[in-house]
């Protein structure tokens, strides 16, 4: 993945100082200051905050646990309807769901309950002795889950807990999709990720294989004759292309396939970094991208999206934490050429400004150079096709490039379900993923015990 840049200089600076610049976006509250923004709240009765959120967390109950000091309570609260809610808490845009629909953004002060933070104190402060959720008897059934990212990890959790026997097949080294692999180091610091899965497998019942990867070494339909149900929470791992001359050239490569190798390199000061960086892309990820890249060394990055700010997928808030770390933002240009020289590697991007035109974006005829010794696309992801070559998964009906599921989770294959990104429609949030997971296993749990009960 690094080798596209391993002409480029390693990053400046020692393991340890280069670490300094990747320590908690937002610092954990204080007891007492997680006492005082508790009882900010209101508990409001058919609260917005809970109405929002995509886990249905009851975030009035939780906040007044916290009040009461009953912070066991609180945890167990939020991991009942998000096991992964500490991961949650961090990487969660709140700005547009819970705490942009709580009521005290409408009084005097103007300012919401920090839910986040509050739900991060809750489970990071939380004293279990053991899991705190114990697995029904057993039902003699067994499920595959296939990918052990959020999707996967709450599917086989819910599926565990209601007294399945759950098998996940993974293709990376590491469970945790992109918690682990994708997400900022400085929102999942250390071996957050990590922590979280150990604590999520406690509840027992889940056997994790590493290196099985769907059309290479695992099928789906040896999966289907095996076990009594499969649950395909496969992501989107696949990085879109620009469609340019010159994509694969050194010095340009996607912003996830970075991001990634940053998150596991034990020594942050190996990696290559570049002097000047673009970022193309207008989501998260984008900005992910640009200011690690900043953060890591780089003395200029320039974020490119063909549209205009408000039509970023990356929220306000996210916007204004690239601005904070000096990242130049220039909107209205499209990639147009990947400049090259004289050896071929990257030397720079030209662009095409753009107007919209009757709703329609189109070009203006005036162009734009932007100097680089590195380009990093953050242009979207797709689902790898790879994962449903086999002749099995073409019957699976799909929407583009997502899989098209029904109210229930299932796929046009009777036994076969899907959630997460990797399926049409729904939002690429990790939340979101996390939710699917569990319907989809309480949706597979009611459909096995009906089997089993008209037998």
């Amino acid at each position: 993945m690094i080798e596209s840049l391993k002409h480029l200089p390693l990053a400046a600076g020692s393991n340890a100082e280069l670490a300094e610049h990747f320590t908690d976006l937002a610092p954990a509250l204080t007891s007492r200051r997680a006492a005082i923004e508790a009882a900010r709240c209101l508990y409001c009765y058919d609260a917005p905050c809970t109405r929002i959120c995509p886990s249905e967390i009851d975030v009035a109950s939780f906040i007044r646990n916290i009040h009461d000091h009953n912070i066991n309570g609180a945890a167990a609260g939020i991991l009942k309807a998000n096991i992964l809610g500490g991961s949650c808490a961090r990487v969660c845009p709140v700005e547009i769901l819970c705490e942009d629909a709580c009521v005290r953004n409408h009084d005097e002060e103007g300012e919401p309950v920090k839910i986040a933070l509050l739900q991060r104190h809750a489970l990071d402060n939380a004293t279990f002795a053991a899991h705190p959720f114990q697995r029904a008897a057993s039902t003699g059934k067994s499920i595959a889950v296939v990918g052990a990212g959020p999707a996967g990890l709450s599917c086989a959790h819910r599926l565990a807990m209601l007294g399945n026997d759950v098998v996940i097949f993974e293709a990376r080294e590491k469970s945790g999709g992109l918690n682990e692999y994708g997400i900022a180091k400085y929102k999942l610091t250390g071996d957050f990720a990590q922590k979280e899965v150990d604590f999520l497998l406690q509840i027992g019942g889940i056997e994790v294989q590493h290196g099985r990867t769907l059309g290479l070494n695992l099928f789906l339909k040896d999966l289907h004759a095996q076990f009594d149900a499969v649950f395909l929470g496969l992501g989107l791992n696949a990085s879109r292309q620009l469609g340019l001359t010159g994509e694969n050239a050194p010095g340009l490569m996607a912003a996830v396939d970075y991001i990634a190798d940053l998150r596991q390199a034990a020594d942050l000061a190996s990696l290559p970094v570049p002097k000047r960086a673009i970022v193309i892309g207008a989501g998260n990820t984008a900005i992910d991208m640009a200011v690690q890249i900043k953060r890591m060394g780089a003395e200029d990055v320039t974020l490119v999206y063909r549209r205009g700010f408000e039509a970023m997928t990356a929220t306000h808030h996210e916007q204004e934490i690239a601005k904070v770390n000096q990242v130049r933002m220039k909107t209205w240009a499209a990639p147009l050429e990947v400049l090259l020289d004289e050896a071929g590697r990257v030397r720079g991007m030209r662009f095409e400004e753009t107007r919209l035109d009757d709703g329609k974006l189109v070009g203006t005829g005036g162009f734009i150079e932007i100097a680089a010794d590195a380009v990093f696309k953050a242009i979207g992801q797709s689902m790898d096709p790879v994962g449903l070559s086999d002749e099995m998964a073409q019957h699976i009906t799909r929407r583009g490039d997502k899989i098209n599921v029904d109210a229930n989770f299932r796929t046009a294959l009777p036994g076969i379900y899907a959630g997460g990104d990797c399926v049409a429609p729904g939002q690429d949030l990790t939340v979101q993923a996390v939710q699917h997971g569990k319907l989809a296993a309480m949706a597979i749990h009611n459909d096995i015990q009906t089997k089993v009960e008209a037998a």
